[in-house]
């Protein structure tokens, strides 16, 4: 009897593991539940969004605001068209917003990070962002340091 009481607590330690981990899962992938809140499409175009994903945050101040909702390519210019959906309590955003792809720590995910302008005009439903920087590929960077270097 003593043994299936030591059996009973490892299985329900176990269990309890197993679904420490699936709630830490879904916490870390950003799914949420949530449903029904309002949201504004904005559009913006990046040289280079290298490791950025469609469900990234859209961030401004620290603060969640949005998320992505789309990263197709516009092959007539090379540049990244990079679709967001905007959350009702950042709407609407100035003319001159600037967004960037940004990284969370060293190694963290790829996310959008929005600085509000000035401009008392502001963006109408699906219009673009215009002032845009990409991200910051690390192996980009060394092989132009490498390339100067070799050049000295």
């Amino acid at each position: 009897m003593h043994m299936r009481t030591i059996e009973i607590s490892v299985g329900a330690f176990v269990l309890a593991g197993i679904l420490a981990m699936v709630v830490l899962i879904v916490r870390v992938s950003g799914v949420t539940l949530q449903t029904g809140e309002e949201s504004h499409l904005v559009k913006a175009e990046f040289d280079d969004v290298a490791g950025l994903r469609v469900r990234a945050k859209v961030s401004m101040a620290g603060v969640t605001i949005g998320r992505v909702s789309g990263i197709s390519v516009d092959a007539d210019y090379g540049v990244a068209i990079v679709e967001m959906e905007i959350n009702e309590g950042a709407w609407p955003l100035p003319v001159d917003t600037g967004a960037m792809i940004l990284t969370e720590g060293i190694l963290g995910a790829r996310y959008v990070g929005l600085s509000p302008g000035g401009d008392p005009e502001t963006l109408a439903e699906g219009e673009f962002i215009t002032n845009t920087q990409g991200a910051l590929v690390l192996e980009n960077l060394i092989g132009d340091l490498v390339t100067r270097l070799g050049a000295s």
